[in-house]
Order: structure tokens, then sequence, then C-alpha cells
């Protein structure tokens, strides 16, 4: 079993979002998925509300202990994947998420503020010398100026995740409806992109 966690000390960043449609994401490709909310705001939580299809399995823990209990139990449940997604400070329980990782992922928006958010969490992961991966989020739908100057900015500090998703209402719309941006709009930009993600995600996993 693989352990993803999306972490960064910024709210807005896009993590439960991304988190939601990774965990599809990588059920349609063949994983057996289960979602970790650790985030006391509840966005999974009440995406979960919404969803009808009963997978991926989810369940909502907002201690370290719960968090490693839990862990450890779908470990031998017969899981392959278990994505958490955590609250935007440093709490225990993300610290928690961190060291229990395979992989963290760590989104960020092209922009001054959410680049120099990703210090305190970049080093809270090479502490525990975890792999890692920045993921832009939000980006404009086009190249820019800007998207450029960032992708640079990340790349220096550590990996960058391919590609960048781009801010595309199909993101939204899904959420609100409960599912996967892959269910909501199969043929979309914002569903490529997704799987690419975690193509990309699963590569360096297994690499």
């Amino acid at each position: 079993m693989r352990v993803v966690s999306f972490v960064t000390q910024k709210g807005g960043s896009g993590k439960s979002t991304l988190a939601a449609s990774l965990a599809v994401a990588a059920q349609q490709a063949g994983e057996r998925v289960f979602l970790l909310d650790t985030d006391p705001q509840g966005t999974l939580s009440k995406w979960i509300e919404r969803r009808e299809n009963e997978e991926p399995g989810f369940d909502r823990v907002l201690s370290s202990v719960a968090l490693e209990r839990a862990i450890a139990t779908l470990g031998s449940a017969g899981f392959t994947l278990v994505v958490i997604d955590t609250a935007g400070a440093d709490t225990t329980t993300t610290a928690a998420a961190i060291s229990s990782s395979d992989f963290c992922l760590v989104p960020s928006r092209p922009t001054p503020a959410d680049l120099e958010a990703t210090q305190p969490t970049l080093e809270a992961i090479q502490a525990t010398r975890r792999k890692f991966a920045f993921v832009l989020s939000q980006t404009p739908t086009a190249r820019s100026a800007r998207l450029t100057e960032a992708m640079n900015a990340l790349r220096i500090l550590g990996v960058l995740a391919e590609p960048p998703i781009a801010l595309r209402n199909d993101h939204q719309d899904a959420m609100g409806t409960g599912l996967g941006v892959t269910e909501y709009h199969p043929d979309g930009k914002a569903a490529n992109e997704i799987r690419q993600l975690w193509s990309w995600i699963s590569k360096k996993m297994k690499g």
C-alpha cells in the first residue's frame, strides 16, 4: 500500500479538490483507494456526503494517533492507495501525515504569496526525508510569464509535478456534485490533466 498526502500551510491552494479528483482517477486506473480527511474544515467530508458512489473509501480523522491507526488498519484491508488531505496549517496531524507518506504533494498557486508559503512545508518534508513534488494549481489556462516564473522557482526548490493544473470550472462543478473531475467531464481538459498527474505520480513512486 502506498500513501500520498497533500500538504501545504497555505489555505486555498486546492488540496481538497486535487485529493478528491486524484483519488477517483487512481481508482479508475485500477487502484483500490481510501481517502482520509484530516482537515477540520472538512471540505472532503462535504464532498463525500454529496457523492453517490461508495468508492473510494473515506474516513475523517482529526488526530495524529487516529491517523496512524487508520493507516495501519488500511494496510491490512487490501487497499493499494491512501490519499490524505490535510489542514492549511502546521499541526501534529499534518506532521503525522507527512511521516506516514510515501509521497507528499505540495500544491501552490502561481503567486508570490503561495510560493513563499511553501517554504515551511518543504522544511517539514525534508526533515522526514520523504519524497515530494510541488504541484502548480489554479494556473492560467494559457502559458504566461507568471506561470513560467513560478515553474522555474519551484524547480529550484525541488521536483515539479507535471502537468500544471489549470483553473477550470470543471473542478469546482465536480466537487459540487460529489464527483471527481474525470467522472464529471471525462473528455475535458481538466480530466486529462488529472489523469496525467496521477500517471506522473504513480511512475515517480514506482521509480
